[in-house]
């Protein structure tokens, strides 16, 4: 005898599979394409992708719902906090609205920075520079 599924869990059930289809952290050391941030973008928040920068390294890790999650990748890939900033990607715009410097892993008082955006120029062109060279 087959059982049938209460229809009330059916939409959880679908937004449990969107998500653990979207949630794919990954640490981009080569290139990735607009295309793609769409893609993760569609998958978890509509209209961004967060990400972690590493300016040292100049690695990115991408798409996961929380900054500490792929801050957490990154150290466990041998980067060190200091370097690494959140930031998020909004694949749809073009120009400065492309990246946000904003995320809680960027409140580092020790570092200068005590707020959620990234406050330094310097430090802001760094990141630019990494995403440049990433998402070409």
């Amino acid at each position: 005898m087959a059982h049938q599924l209460p229809l009330q869990l059916v939409p959880i059930i679908f937004a449990i599979a969107r998500h653990i289809k979207a949630g794919q952290m990954q640490i981009v050391t080569e290139k990735l394409t607009v295309d793609e941030l769409k893609q993760m973008a569609a998958g978890l928040f509509g209209n961004l992708v967060k990400a972690v920068v590493d300016v040292d390294q100049g690695t990115i890790a991408v798409d996961a719902e929380l900054h500490s999650d792929l801050e957490a990748l990154l150290l466990e890939n041998g980067s060190k906090q200091k370097s690494l900033w959140g930031i998020n990607f909004y694949p749809e715009m073009a120009g400065d609205g492309f990246v946000e410097f904003d995320s809680m892993i960027n409140m580092r008082p020790s570092q200068g920075n005590r707020s959620r955006a990234v406050e330094s120029k310097e430090l802001q062109e760094k990141i630019l520079q990494v995403v440049k060279k990433r998402i070409p």
